[in-house]
């Protein structure tokens, strides 16, 4: 059974690397137009949107700046008409440790990862549902993590914000189904991206340990999850999460 989505628009957040620009490309090929948002990463996300081809364009925004995550629903839908399916990909991390020397760093992190990781996807998605509404309903994916159950012990910030990401799908779930508007969520243990790269070099062998498959999971491996989700094969999934770790955690 291959997965059509054509006639479907896509927008992914934080697309032009690691798991957004898998996902970008899977979502491509399956038939949906999709828009690649980036914030920095221009030079990035235009290969991407030149090697996907017709099915792709980019549009820059700093997901973290409610203004711009207007201007970016704004501009998918009136170059599209529609938005069908948003996945809320983009997200920062850095390490913060409770026994930090810095009060003021303390504060500043954790206002970063939760402006872009918790406040820019819950815009996104308010603002996404209302183009979603106006053609018969749509889907929201947002892309967690393993550490939204673990516990953190060196990046709580990040760690919270991918709780509050998990509620918030639960939320979006139960407050908009009656919009014919389902929210799921995708939960990725360590993956090789570039955000993860440090942590990797630094702690490879024991993310490596803690997997019974024994391999770090790569970006393809929560694309296709994603890809999935996004399909009409999971047109009845409403609320859950996904965990893609390899079995390296569960809850």
């Amino acid at each position: 059974m291959s997965i059509d989505l054509g006639g479907k628009v896509i927008l992914v957040t934080g697309a032009s690397r690691g798991i957004g620009a898998a996902a970008a490309r899977s979502l491509a090929a399956a038939g949906a137009i999709v828009a690649i948002n980036y914030h920095r990463s221009e030079a990035e996300a235009t290969t991407l949107a030149r090697e996907i081809g017709d099915r792709a364009f980019v549009v820059r925004a700093d997901v973290g700046n409610p203004s711009d995550v207007e201007s970016m629903i704004a501009t998918v839908e009136q170059r599209c008409g529609r938005l069908d399916v948003l996945v809320n990909n983009a997200a920062t991390f850095e390490e913060n440790p409770f026994d930090g020397e810095s009060y003021e760093h303390w504060q500043a992190a954790w206002n970063r990862t939760f402006a872009l990781n918790v406040f820019g996807a819950a815009n996104a998605a308010f603002l996404a549902m209302r183009v979603m509404r106006k053609h018969g309903g749509g889907k929201v994916i947002n892309i967690a993590s393993r550490a939204a159950y673990r516990g953190e012990t060196e990046f709580a910030d990040y760690g919270a914000s991918k709780a509050a990401l998990v509620n918030l799908t639960i939320s979006i779930a139960r407050g908009c189904a009656k919009d014919n508007i389902t929210s799921t969520c995708v939960a990725p243990g360590f993956i090789e991206t570039e955000m993860a790269k440090s942590e990797l070099e630094k702690h490879y062998d024991d993310i490596v340990n803690q997997v019974p498959l024994r391999r770090v999971g790569t970006v393809d491996d929560v694309a296709g999850v994603i890809l999935f989700l996004a399909s009409p094969l999971a047109d009845y999934l409403n609320g859950t999460t996904i965990d893609v770790n390899g079995g390296s955690w569960f809850h």
